[in-house]
């Protein structure tokens, strides 16, 4: 009997490992902090939102773009209002808010495969550029849902993942107009290539 049962866990070891380590998500960040950019984005009179698009060729969920893009507009609204009703003085700065890659699982795939779907995880690159095409900072926000918490929540840990990197982006914007500081990329140590 007792051999039984090993042979059983063993067996049970061996068809659920692969089955979990399989559902890690290979997006990953290249550091867990963002450098500061070249300049503190208060030095220019006007500050551009571009909408939160997907890199060049690349096919992700629209529905999930769109929440970031929801969150990202809702949270920097305040801020943008208020900086760009300053006196113009002749520059520009344009953010450009790319995902470059991004693994969505949908509430639907959640309550069917729940775990099984594997995490979610979102890497976007936020391009800040002065009125003569002079990159003035590139950094990167990442986040993830890791799958046990994204199938026992039945996605909310994925939806939840698309408001927290719009949060970190935004954060970066705000953290950065009175002094270039920087700022975190959402990344940890096991997120980090």
């Amino acid at each position: 009997m007792k051999n039984t049962r090993r042979i059983l866990l063993a067996a049970t070891v061996a068809v659920a490992l692969p089955l979990v380590s399989g559902c890690a998500t290979k997006i990953k960040a290249s550091s867990s902090h963002n450098p500061a950019p070249a300049t503190a984005f208060s030095s220019y009179g006007r500050i551009d939102v571009k909408p939160v698009v997907y890199a060049p060729g690349y096919k992700g969920n629209p529905a999930a773009l769109g929440k970031i893009a929801a969150n990202l507009d809702k949270d920097l609204a305040p801020s943008l209002a208020q900086w760009n009703s300053r006196p113009a003085n002749g520059r520009t700065l344009t953010v450009e808010p790319v995902v470059e890659e991004m693994s969505f699982k949908s509430t639907t795939k959640r309550v069917f495969l729940g775990p099984l779907a594997g995490s979610s995880g979102v890497l976007m690159r936020v391009t800040f550029r002065d009125n003569t095409g002079k990159v003035i900072a590139t950094p990167e926000f990442f986040q993830r849902a890791n799958a046990m918490s994204g199938g026992f929540t039945l996605g909310v840990q994925d939806n939840l993942m698309l408001t927290r990197v719009a949060k970190l982006a935004s954060s970066y914007v705000i953290a950065n107009y009175d002094q270039a500081v920087g700022g975190p990329t959402g990344a940890d140590d096991a997120a980090v290539n």
